[in-house]
């Protein structure tokens, strides 16, 4: 019987964006500006830097920090905001690399040290990670997350002696921090004293009964000591508490089973399946599931479809052998097993089940030589197991994405009990992080997020080539690019591509030649240009200030109202999103085919919850274009959210058609 409750082994891997968020802006509202005798520029450029990484865009943040460095190669907060972006992109190594550099231009400023402890964990660094927290406990030894760390890494190494002392002054200061008692309660289960595990485990969950991470650890336990019910009531919890995490329902579906409630098992392997629909775990344990009820041909297609999305999967082919022997299928069932004897030849079950196949079918001849050579693979292991061992199949325990699980320790009886009873498998990305998991930076949604097609903005990188079939024109931009007003042609993009750092080099370039030019230009076209460079840099407020002088020169300049629209919009300021829709109107009004307008307008609706008015706009943009993809995948997911299936269908069928791929992963799972 395997269960997947267990913690990994690595759960301090802890670049953890919310705390280094908090620790972010307490640096800079503190005024620790190691640049402050820096140039204007410079200060400026680490300004955007930081409203760029405070907006979660890691990758534009990196640029403007590495601005700043080439500025003041000096400075050290430079290198350490772009250290704290690295670390929310999974950089560990570049993490480390640019705190060191940060401590080499400043050793005393200790944010650095718990930056780079956070690096040195997330690379198995533990010892060195301890040496940096020791630092940072020299200049304050009171430090929660000095010592919370600091425990965690002597954890991980096992200086169990050493973590339970770290723990103890911690929560003799901070008697109140929840994730420090459930931490210990991990120490306590490693040191195999479950009692004193469960004590903390409880404490933290009456310091805070939303966190996440007591519940899953207490279940861990639980399921260990066989006390189904009490794990139950924890995975319930869980789900509760997150309750679109479809390895919880894994879990507690295995917990289920045992309690001997098939139906609830059930229930929960169609509802983990319904959130990832190619769960080959929850594929499995169903397929078992209903071959134990003898649900054979529903049995089948689970295992099938198993083996379409993990073709190696010898457990899922095994099985499917067995199910096709019950239903008769005896060519089949030979077949699933002569997969499994071409890759493992001394796997003795495999003969066994070959024999009874061909009793079945009248070969008593080919019956008895495959139940010999079963017997002799067996009689050769008892009389000498070194020489002659038995193949243990590398049976597969984990879902399409966690990669071969091989239980290469396992006796012949154990692979047969697998093989035989329901696994559950739990998200290795969920219980790596375990206790831990409140204060991580960058969560992996297993989920397909639902997301809308992304408004359209101005932009000097043209979009790659996509399967919609429609193009992005609009009449006033393409007058424009033929007058060549400015040197550059500008593209109708959607927003949210990802930019090359070549990209990011001649946009900062374009800045800089454009807001030299405008110093003195009457020119409505360069003020668009500053406009159009400064908004794709994700400098809001002086796009806008650009733009609106364009307006203020030309005011009926409709590409100008649109960017500026968008650039409010973008912008993240609930005051400017009035000022936004006004911006759109006033482009529909000098352009009413402006179909991006009503587009844009119609994003803005949805996000702020007004789905009627969303759908709206979406379809006075479809009213001008029935082709334009975007808007029928947007209004899909409108009417989904207004409970309309039969219009969302209809949409999301056509825009998927016009090249939208999400429409159709969007059509199966609601289906």
């Amino acid at each position: 019987m395997v269960t997947r409750f267990s913690f990994s082994s690595r759960p301090c891997v802890i670049a953890l964006k919310a705390l280094f968020m908090r620790l972010s802006m307490l640096f800079i509202l503190l005024g620790v500006s190691v640049g402050a005798s820096a140039q204007v520029d410079a200060e400026q450029v680490m300004n955007i830097g930081r409203n760029v990484l405070s907006m979660d865009d890691y990758m534009l943040s990196i640029q403007y920090f590495n601005q700043a460095i080439k500025a003041k190669p000096y400075l050290a907060e430079p290198y350490y905001l772009r250290a704290m972006a690295k670390l929310s992109l999974d950089d560990y190594a570049g993490a480390e690399e640019d705190c060191t550099l940060a401590i080499e231009r400043n050793k005393f400023q200790t944010e650095t040290y718990k930056l780079r402890g956070f690096a040195r964990q997330a690379l198995g660094k533990d010892s060195l990670a301890i040496e940096d927290y020791d630092i940072g406990l020299q200049y304050n030894p009171q430090d929660k997350y000095f010592l919370f760390y600091k425990a965690v890494s002597q954890t991980e190494l096992k200086r169990y002696s050493g973590a339970d002392s770290t723990f103890s002054t911690l929560l003799r200061l901070y008697p109140r921090f929840e994730d420090g008692y459930t931490a210990r309660g991990r120490l306590r289960v490693l040191e195999g004293d479950t009692v004193a595990a469960l004590e903390d485990i409880g404490k933290a969950i009456s310091l805070s009964a939303t966190s996440l991470q007591p519940y899953l650890l207490r279940a861990d336990i639980e399921v260990k000591q066989q006390n189904w019910e009490g794990a139950l009531g924890d995975m319930d919890e869980a789900i509760r508490l997150k309750p679109r995490e479809a390895d919880y329902y894994l879990n507690r579906a295995f917990i289920r089973y045992n309690l001997d409630d098939y139906f609830g098992a059930m229930s929960d392997y169609n509802y983990t399946l319904e959130l990832e629909p190619y769960n080959s775990a929850a594929l499995f344990n169903r397929a078992l599931l209903r071959y134990e009820v003898k649900d054979l041909d529903r049995a089948a297609a689970d295992l099938q479809s198993v083996l379409k999305i993990d073709p190696d999967n010898f457990h899922a082919q095994y099985n499917l052998g067995l199910v096709n022997l019950e239903r008769g299928k005896y060519r089949e069932a030979l077949a699933n097993f002569d997969v499994i004897n071409k890759r493992y030849p001394r796997f003795h079950p495999a003969f066994y089940a070959r024999a009874e196949a061909f009793r079945l079918m009248g070969n008593m001849k080919a019956a008895m030589q495959n139940a010999h050579i079963g017997d002799e693979l067996v009689r050769a292991y008892v009389t000498n197991p070194e020489k002659n061992p038995l193949d243990r199949p590398a049976i597969q325990a984990g879902t399409a994405n966690s990669g071969d699980m091989a239980h290469e320790n396992e006796t012949e009886e154990e692979v047969m009990d697998r093989f035989n009873q329901l696994v559950t498998v739990g998200s290795a990305s969920d219980t790596q992080l375990a206790y831990n998991d409140r204060i991580k930076g960058r969560v992996q949604d297993r989920d397909i997020a639902v997301d809308l097609e992304p408004s359209y903005m101005l932009s000097y990188i043209d979009s790659p080539v996509t399967l919609k079939a429609t193009s992005n024109y609009f009449r006033e931009l393409d007058e424009f690019n033929r007058q060549r007003y400015i040197g550059q042609t500008i593209y109708l993009t959607p927003a949210g591509g990802e930019i090359s750092n070549d990209n990011y080099d001649a946009l900062f370039a374009l800045a800089d030649l454009y807001t030299q030019q405008t110093k003195d230009s009457e020119r409505p076209a360069d003020w668009l240009a500053l406009g159009v460079a400064r908004v794709q840099l994700k400098d809001y407020e002086a796009a806008i200030h650009a733009l609106e002088k364009a307006i203020e020169l030309y005011p009926d300049f409709a590409m100008a109202h649109l960017e500026r629209a968008y650039a409010r919009q973008a912008s993240g300021d609930p005051k400017m999103t009035m000022l936004a829709l006004a911006d759109y109107d006033d482009a529909l009004r000098l352009n009413p085919r402006l179909v991006y307008a009503w587009f844009n307008k119609g994003n803005i609706y949805y996000n702020s919850g007004d789905y009627t008015s969303a759908l709206r706009c979406y379809s006075e943009a479809l009213e001008t274009d029935p082709q334009f993809a975007s808007a029928l995948f947007n209004r899909g997911i409108t009417y989904l959210r207004m409970g309309n299936k039969q219009q969302a269908f209809a949409d999301l069928s056509k825009a998927g058609e016009l090249g939208v791929l999400p429409s159709y992963n969007l059509l199966k799972r609601m289906k």
